[in-house]
């Protein structure tokens, strides 16, 4: 008999592109309303049913989708750092290619604090709600350190591409180099400069004239 092969049936397979395609509609539907009521609400005046509502799709549509509310707030994170409807993986941000692409250290460096200051703005509020989510929710508390040495590692990375300029000091270690710039680049240290009245534009000019005097060697 048809679909019956030694006496088993088979059970087939709906694993279509155009279900695959629905899928990721869905899943960019869920984290564009995600995006939207953060960003203007707040995370924690946000509810997941909330999210549910503005995408038009039901609660355990967006669990399945994206997960939990704290995993939503990281993706919608991850989607304002890659400018994108998307999270991205660092190595494939815009602003990365650029750093990579340039040539000099200094190049590199005004690139990465240029970058800084257009998304810091965007960032910043979303991790400062994690933050105080994670007084009271442990998972939120993982999180924003899971995304805060994810930070650091990418500094490495940011580091070691100075490095092979031939413009890093030689008396400072990649390690040293990371958290220097890890350290600069934080919520807090961006949103201390803010709190003093500094613009985005100044706090990108303070970053890099700090990193180049502090990590590169001086021209001759």
């Amino acid at each position: 008999m048809l679909g019956l092969v030694d006496g088993s049936v088979k059970t087939r397979r709906y694993n279509s592109p155009a279900r695959r395609e629905q899928a990721e509609a869905t899943r960019r539907a869920v984290l564009r309303a995600a995006r939207a009521l953060f960003t203007t609400r707040g995370y924690a005046e946000t509810s997941v049913a909330d999210v549910a509502r503005r995408a038009k799709v039901s609660l355990d549509t967006v669990y399945a989708s994206v997960g939990r509310k704290p995993q939503l707030l990281l993706a919608v994170h991850d989607m304002v750092l890659s400018s994108s409807d998307e999270p991205v993986p660092a190595e494939e941000r815009d602003y990365v290619r650029r750093i990579q692409e340039a040539v000099t250290a200094e190049d590199k460096i005004r690139t990465y604090a240029d970058a800084l200051a257009d998304l810091l703005p965007h960032t910043v509020p979303l991790n400062l709600a994690l933050r105080a989510a994670g007084a009271r929710e442990p998972e939120c508390r993982e999180l924003r350190e899971s995304i805060s040495r994810r930070r650091r590692t990418n500094m490495l990375l940011f580091a070691a591409n100075l490095r092979e300029t031939g413009r890093m000091r030689p008396d400072l270690s990649d390690e040293q180099a990371a958290d220097l710039v890890w350290s600069m680049n934080s919520p807090e240290y961006f949103q201390l400069l803010t709190d003093a009245g500094y613009t985005p534009a100044q706090y990108a000019d303070l970053v890099a004239d700090a990193w180049t005097r502090t990590l590169l060697t001086p021209t001759t």
